[in-house]
This record gives C-alpha cells, sequence and structure tokens, in this order.
C-alpha cells in the first residue's frame, strides 16, 4: 500500500469517527427543533466553511474532536441593545434582516433608534424612526448582520434548554450512541472480511507481510501456504512455526511454501525482537470460509463485548494511576499506529477503525467536564431536582473541564512528538 493512500486512509479514519459522532448530535437535535448553528470537526482556526440551511459546516485546524453548536447553549455573540441606532429590512410585514453597521451603506432598509426589542419571546422591535415610535413582527429566522457576519436569531422554542430533559438528554447520548452503532457495523463488516475459520483446519497461510520487515526482502506473499520450516512440517500448528522461527534471530530459516500448488523454498533471516525472539514479519492464518449472516451479527457482538472489557481495563488503569506518560498516546501516536495498521491491509483497518469508534463513544460517555457523560449527569440532576441548573455554573465546570482536557492533550501530542523525534 502506498506512502499517499496510507496517509488518505488514516485521515479518513479520523474523519468518519469524528463525523459519524457529531452527526449524531446534530440528528437529534435538529428532531427536536433545537437551532444548530454550526456543525464542526475539529478546533481553531477555520480552514473551509459552508453554510446550508441554518447551519454553517465548518472544517477547523486542529483534528482532535469536533463539536455541535446549539441554540441556548452559549451566550449569543450578537445583542441588539434599546438606544441603538440599526437599520431593518421588511419583507410581507415581517422584519428578516438586523442591520448594526454600515447603516448608510444599507439600502431599502429603515433605520431608527431601538426603543425596545425581543428576539427571543414576542419577536418584537420598536424603532424611534424620525420621532415616531413604530413596531414591527420579527421573522423567526431573521438575520442580524454586524461586522460583516450573519447571525439568526434563536427563538426561545428554538433553545437548547427550552425542550424537555428527554430530548435533550436524546441529543447529547446521540453522538456516544452513533459511534456504538458503526463499532457494531464495521465488526460486522470486518467479520465478512476474514470469514470464520474452518472447525479442522490442515493448513497455515500467510495473512500478511509487514512492509521492510524479512519476508518482504524475500519472496513470501499474502495467500502462500506454509508448509515447513527448516524440515519440520507445520500444518494447521501455528505456535509450532513461531516457535521455530522464534529460536532462530538472526539465524537462516528456510521455509517451504505451497503457492498456485507447486512447492518453493525461501530462505529468510528473523530479526529479534524487544524480548529477543525472531520475527519474520508475516502474520499467519488458517483456511476461512464466508461467514453467515447470523455469524456475522454473533461475531460482531463478540468483537463489541471483548473490545469493550479492554478498553475498561485501560481507562481503570488510567484513574488508578497504573501508567507512564509515555503509555499515553493522543492524536499524533493514533495516527502512528492508523497508519501502521492501514499498511497491513483493509481487514486490520476496518477493525481498528471499529475499535477508535467504540473508544471515542465510551470515553465521551465518561462523568468528566465537557465530555457528553457530563452533560447527561447535569440533566439527571436537574430531571432530579425538577429545576435547571444555574447555567453559568454548568458553562464554567464544562469550560475548565475543556481547559484540563485540552492542556492534558498538549503534554500528551509533546511526549508523542517527542518520541517521534527520538525514533522510539
Amino acid at each position: 500500500m502506498g506512502t499517499i493512500q496510507v496517509v488518505f486512509l488514516t485521515v479518513l479514519v479520523f474523519f468518519v469517527i469524528v463525523t459519524i459522532h457529531e452527526w449524531g448530535h446534530y440528528y437529534f437535535a435538529k428532531r427536536a427543533g433545537i437551532l444548530v448553528r454550526e456543525f464542526a470537526i475539529g478546533f481553531g482556526p477555520k480552514l473551509f466553511s459552508l453554510k446550508r440551511g441554518e447551519t454553517r459546516f465548518t472544517l477547523r485546524l486542529i483534528p482532535a474532536g469536533g463539536f455541535v453548536r446549539m441554540a441556548g447553549e452559549d451566550p449569543e455573540i450578537v445583542e441588539v441593545q434599546p438606544g441603538q441606532t440599526v437599520a431593518i429590512r421588511v419583507k410581507d410585514n415581517l422584519v428578516t434582516r438586523l442591520y448594526l453597521d454600515r447603516l448608510d451603506e444599507r439600502t431599502g432598509t429603515i433605520r431608527g433608534e431601538v426603543d425596545s426589542v425581543d428576539l427571543e419571546h414576542k419577536l418584537s422591535i420598536s424603532l424611534n424612526v424620525e420621532g415616531e415610535v413604530e413596531n414591527y413582527s420579527v421573522h423567526p429566522q431573521a438575520l442580524v448582520i454586524a461586522r460583516g457576519k450573519e447571525t439568526q436569531i434563536a427563538p426561545i422554542d428554538r433553545h437548547f434548554g427550552s425542550k424537555p430533559i428527554r430530548k435533550r438528554a436524546m441529543a447529547i447520548f446521540a453522538g456516544p450512541m452513533m459511534n456504538f452503532i458503526l463499532a457494531f457495523v464495521l465488526f460486522g463488516v470486518y467479520a465478512q472480511m476474514v470469514g470464520v475459520p474452518l472447525e479442522n483446519p490442515d493448513k497455515v497461510l500467510i495473512g500478511s507481510v509487514l512492509e521492510k520487515a524479512p519476508a518482504s526482502e524475500v519472496d513470501l506473499k499474502k495467500g502462500d501456504i506454509i508448509d515447513s520450516v527448516n524440515g519440520v512440517k507445520i500444518g494447521a500448528d501455528v505456535a509450532k512455526m513461531i516457535d521455530i522461527i522464534g529460536k532462530s534471530p538472526n539465524k537462516p530459516v528456510e521455509m517451504t511454501i505451497i503457492r498456485e500448488g507447486q512447492a518453493q523454498v525461501v530462505v529468510v533471516t528473523p530479526r529479534p525482537d524487544e524480548a529477543g525472539d525472531g520475527k519474520v514479519g508475516i502474520t499467519p492464518s488458517l483456511p476461512t470460509r464466508p461467514a453467515t449472516a447470523v455469524e456475522t451479527v454473533t461475531r460482531s457482538a463478540e468483537l463489541m463485548k471483548s473490545s469493550t472489557v479492554f478498553i475498561f481495563e485501560n481507562l481503570k488503569m488510567l484513574v488508578t494511576g497504573q501508567f507512564k506518560l509515555d503509555d499515553l498516546g493522543g492524536p499524533v501516536r493514533t495516527a502512528e499506529v492508523t497508519s501502521q495498521i492501514a499498511k497491513k491491509g483493509i481487514a486490520q483497518l476496518t477493525s481498528w477503525t471499529a475499535l477508535l469508534s467504540l473508544y471515542l463513544g465510551i470515553f465521551n460517555l465518561l462523568p468528566v467536564p465537557a465530555l457528553d457523560g457530563s452533560r447527561l449527569l447535569f440533566l439527571g440532576l436537574e430531571g432530579i431536582r425538577r429545576r435547571p441548573l444555574d447555567p453559568s455554573k454548568e458553562s464554567m465546570v464544562h469550560f475548565v473541564g475543556f481547559a484540563m482536557l485540552m492542556l492534558l492533550m498538549l503534554v500528551v501530542t509533546y511526549n508523542d512528538i517527542l518520541r517521534l523525534v527520538r525514533g522510539e
């Protein structure tokens, strides 16, 4: 697999798992009638921006996640105050645009001083125009234009906080839920790709050959049948093959393979790994058959279960402090591992993408400020108290949590970059 293809697949993996997560938030927020102002992939400066309907879709510089910005979650950026001079454009007896600056350049508008304004409940504005107060109704999708930017107003019934708890909770939970669904589907695709091992296999196949490994330097290919190693018949005994090769670091090994029905002898010299065991850089596999529909679902469920257990075991080590900084990996290390797995083939990359999607879903449900789990926890407390919590205090908690997560991300990323420079 070429370098450009590997880079493309690595970027695609990140894009897919983050986009499906944010799409879950976006879709269920829209279903609840919430105004979604922005659907963003990444953080930081905008690289690309496109507005469709009420929502602006953006691609940002830092590939460390994404967000869906809903009306009412944060203070509105643009405010219109009594005493302010503005210009309005009216169509069908409704204000469709409010201009806050460059008023002399606004043609076909009514200009006046704001006497009173309510863009959330009454959707009305009163202007003092040449000494007379005139009242206008405002369109629920009217735009406020200032400093070259258009901001759609958000009536109170389009705010996140105005919706029932169950709809808000669904809009929050939908992100991780979509990651779980994606993981299940991808594990099923993986099961279809690799098939089901035969009950009584009689041979060992080469499943893949690693680049720049000893096997890639000699005539060993994916699909070759490994008949014998150093004269010892292998049959279907993978462990026997690994044992013989493992005991021969830096020593030539004679492998008899069968390709297209013809026997060939290949000499390869295993390289020692960190433990000193010889490795030639092949992934052994056993003969398989296509998985049935039931087996595909069953295998996907099994992989979901085992992967979930694996993820929680790692999270437990993180919580209990049983780790070193080098054990943590940020976007840089994840991208590095993803590119390495992409070189092994689409099947392995599909399984890895499923694992990453599952991890993203589980991680986001942790009760950590700024994550979806914390927001669901606040909604649960609101349900128990039967009244909303102080929005300013909740926003502060999420802000502090986000800042701490970003700080941890910076530290881990810096460590990843140092590790790459050191060649570790």
